[in-house]
């Protein structure tokens, strides 16, 4: 497994409880929703990259 590394994240209070829900409900961490989350767009705009043709 790759190494994680750890860095600060400064983020509106508001957001970082409907964060904590969120995960709450899917059974992940706040820090494990997040990175799902960044996945998850990551990989979307891989894919809208591939079918516009720009690298």
């Amino acid at each position: 497994m790759a190494e994680k590394k750890a860095f600060i994240l400064r983020i509106n209070p508001e957001v970082l409880k409907e964060l904590e829900c969120w995960a709450a409900e899917e059974f992940r961490s706040t820090n494990g929703q997040i990175e799902y989350l960044l996945q998850q767009a990551l990989n979307a705009r891989k894919k809208s990259k591939k079918k516009t043709g720009d690298k």
